[in-house]
């Protein structure tokens, strides 16, 4: 545990002192509202804002929102969380992947809740105990340019990333966010050993790193790259943007990679009442739907009893529910994280 939180550290620390910073500045603001909701999110602030903005028009509860940067990928937020435990601040944390609500959870800063909304959602996408639910998910997937690959099958896809020929691949740099949660998969499937050669031969036949899976995007949707990994919401936006782009979702052990979006109560809130009236609200149907209508097309994970899904996001909402279990991940993350950080940064753990 020691090692991960030197790793958080290491990666987090501008972000960590760029956010206090910035907490300090608006501290303020903060003092003048004592009966805000305070919500930190690592949800783009396009999609989650007016939710919670409508939120707080129903309700009449004040809500108050910290974004992360989308340079640190969450790890900001998360390492803030860790400081602030003795003297909790946020009331809900809206995290756009689980694995770092297992960490959370394990340096005891989740507080356990069961509402309306966790009882909607499948065991495979919450915590068992209540510390965290997930809602309104999206795929990992590969992204190919069908112009330059025609007709694309899912074998002749296996042949690229795992194959002996030189091929132009792309991925984001797994230190962060959803690739981070992709390697932490592959580790604990294969061993970190294993991960280790992968990694070093497939960077030997082409693949590039680039920063964020909207780059791995925009690469394959350009030609530099015939194909890479990113999530469904970036597929999507290229779809918007009318680029050549194709996509079939990353199948692992017979499994899909679904990311969850993820809602916790932060212990020690000083607004339980109204902080889980806020979970419940985003783990309501109508806020899935919502998320699903957007340009993201976020996949409803919980049960539905309306039919207003299109058929684009019910074929979604298939693979979704044939996702692998991340609820394990927590040391294979630890891992994983230590090694990437001496690999791309130099720093020896």
């Amino acid at each position: 545990m020691k090692s991960y939180l030197k790793s958080l550290a290491i990666v987090g620390v501008g972000a960590v002192c760029l956010i206090v910073g910035a907490w300090l500045s608006g501290h303020s603001l903060f003092g003048t509202s004592p009966q805000a909701l305070i919500v930190y999110c690592a949800h783009d602030s396009e999609y989650s804002e007016p939710i919670l903005k409508e939120f707080e028009r129903r309700t009449r509860i004040p809500v108050l929102i910290r974004f992360d940067s989308e340079a640190t990928k969450t790890l900001g937020l998360v390492n803030l969380l860790v400081q602030e435990k003795s003297n909790p601040r946020c009331d809900v944390f809206w995290c756009n992947e689980t694995l770092s609500l297992l960490h959370l959870k394990e340096q005891e800063i989740l507080e356990p809740y069961r509402g309306s909304g966790h009882a909607r959602i499948p065991e495979l996408y919450k915590d068992p105990d209540g510390a965290w639910t997930g809602f309104a998910g999206r795929l990992r997937v590969h992204i190919y340019n069908h112009k330059l690959l025609p007709d694309l099958t899912a074998e002749q896809l296996e042949t690229l990333w795992n194959g002996t020929s030189l091929t132009k691949l792309a991925i984001a740099k797994p230190l962060y966010g959803t690739t981070l949660v992709h390697y932490s998969i592959l580790t604990e499937a294969w061993g970190l050993e294993k991960l280790k050669d992968w990694h070093h031969q497939i960077h030997q036949r082409g693949l590039t790193d680039v920063n964020g899976n909207g780059a791995v995007k925009n690469s394959v949707a350009q030609g530099h790259c015939l194909t890479g990994w990113t999530d469904s919401d970036d597929y999507f936006a290229a779809v918007d943007a009318e680029q050549p782009v194709s996509m079939l979702p990353i199948r692992f052990e017979g499994k899909t990679i679904c990311i969850p979006n993820a809602v916790a109560l932060i212990a020690g809130s000083k607004h339980p009442e109204a902080a889980r009236k806020l979970v419940d609200y985003l783990l309501s149907e109508e806020t899935e739907i919502k998320l699903s209508q957007s340009v993201a097309r976020q996949i409803p994970l919980g049960e539905m009893t309306s039919n207003e899904l299109t058929p684009e996001i019910q074929q979604l909402s298939d693979w979704a529910k044939e996702g692998y279990d991340l609820r394990g991940l927590e040391k294979p993350r630890a891992a994983c994280l230590n090694w990437l950080i001496e690999e791309y940064t130099g720093i020896k753990k």
